[in-house]
């Protein structure tokens, strides 16, 4: 068991962040208590990474689902805190904070493992690490997607169980959520090109075509042509929240849901 009072700094801070927007969330909130969640934000980031560094690099590289989990929240609160600086996506703290938090506490229990030899190549190193930021990407699009989900019941005045206080406009939100899964995308290929291609060299084995390979290609086949139907067709709307969250939910069938099988189900 890991020293447990840093993992539950970083647990605090993003569960108070996040409490104090939903206790706002009748009212627009002032620029002094968003410049005070901006940097209690930035504190819990920078925890964070120093702990991850401690549980992956520390003796070993020990890429275990819990760490993975870890890592993948830390990168889209970054990615989240990024988009905010410019886009003002205040509201996004209700979605990307509260998992975060138990993702970060995770490897405080050492309850997976999942040591990797090949830590010392280049190639692996930045196999793994476009991976997990392609992932983080997409994970960034879903919540998104949920809150632009959000913003359009409320703008045609339906009925939502979750009401936030305010919202960037559609068109910003649109526009910003191509963006992402543009750049996650592209980063998706380069990583079935390279673990296609340096299977060998980078995982010791040759090329498997298994259940993880059938998901990762079916992921990127949904966002191919959602971006696809975007640039020639225009779409929008719910239509592209539904592929946005079809594509993810492959996405973490492939990976997710393997690493989870094997290593906290299996113990392997």
């Amino acid at each position: 068991m890991q020293n447990l009072i840093p993992y539950l700094v970083v647990f605090v801070i993003y569960i108070a962040v996040a409490a104090d927007f939903w206790r706002g969330d009748k009212t627009t909130s002032n620029s002094q208590s968003l410049k005070l969640h901006s940097a209690m934000i930035t504190l819990g980031l920078i925890i964070h990474a120093w702990l991850l560094y401690q549980v992956i690099f520390g003796n070993h590289f020990n890429l275990g689902f819990f760490n993975m989990l870890s890592a993948i929240a830390w990168l889209t609160v970054l990615i989240y805190w990024l988009a905010d600086l410019k886009h003002q996506l205040t509201s996004l703290q209700a979605f990307v904070l509260p998992p975060a938090a138990i993702f970060a506490i995770l490897p405080a229990s050492n309850a997976t493992n999942h040591f990797m030899p090949l830590a010392e190549s280049p190639l692996f190193l930045a196999h793994i690490g476009i991976a997990l930021l392609a992932y983080s990407l997409f994970t960034f699009a879903t919540f998104h997607a949920l809150l632009m989900t959000i913003a359009e019941r409320a703008l045609h005045n339906k009925p939502t169980l979750i009401k936030l206080p305010s919202f960037p406009p559609l068109m910003v939100m649109e526009t910003l959520l191509f963006r992402i899964i543009t750049l996650g995308f592209v980063l998706l290929t380069v990583t079935l090109i390279s673990g296609i291609l340096f299977s060998e060299q980078i995982f010791g084995k040759p090329m498997q075509f298994n259940h993880k390979t059938v998901f990762s290609i079916a992921s990127w086949i949904i966002y191919g042509a959602l971006l696809y139907g975007r640039f020639q067709y225009g779409w929008r709307g719910l239509k592209a929240i539904r592929w946005t969250l079809t594509g993810f939910m492959l996405l973490v069938l492939a990976y997710v849901g393997s690493k989870f099988i094997l290593e906290v189900v299996l113990g392997r």
